[in-house]
């Protein structure tokens, strides 16, 4: 049975940091890409960072230089560390596992989401 659980969200005030992990079981990790993705308040979901299975990050423009996506396959686990944070970082951050063809992600497995609200 495929599970993938995020954590670590929460209340942050600007500037502030935070690292989501998110922990998965039921499928052979390091055979997967892991990218988190977000939706904010009446937004679309985006991709934020992804991870190949060789560990090459990739990056949306939004939070180069802020956000780093690391993955430890011993663990099961990906992380996103977030630093400086802004009130536009806030949303529903969300996991997923898949892969990379043609040069894109795709995704197979969801997890259910950790909610970051950055505010003052």
């Amino acid at each position: 049975q495929v599970q993938i659980v995020e954590s670590g969200g929460g209340l942050v005030q600007p500037g502030g940091s935070l690292r989501l992990s998110c922990a998965a079981s039921g499928f052979l990790f390091s055979s997967y890409a892991m990218t988190w993705h977000r939706q904010g308040p009446g937004k679309g979901r985006d991709l934020v960072a992804g991870i190949t299975r060789a560990g090459t990050p990739t990056y949306a423009d939004s939070v180069k230089g802020r956000f780093t996506i690391s993955r430890d396959n011993a663990k099961n686990t990906v992380y996103l560390q977030m630093n400086s944070l802004k009130p536009e970082d806030t949303a529903v951050y969300y996991c997923a596992a898949g892969d990379v063809q043609a040069g894109s992600y795709y995704y197979l497995y969801w997890g259910q989401g950790t909610q970051v609200t950055v505010s003052s």
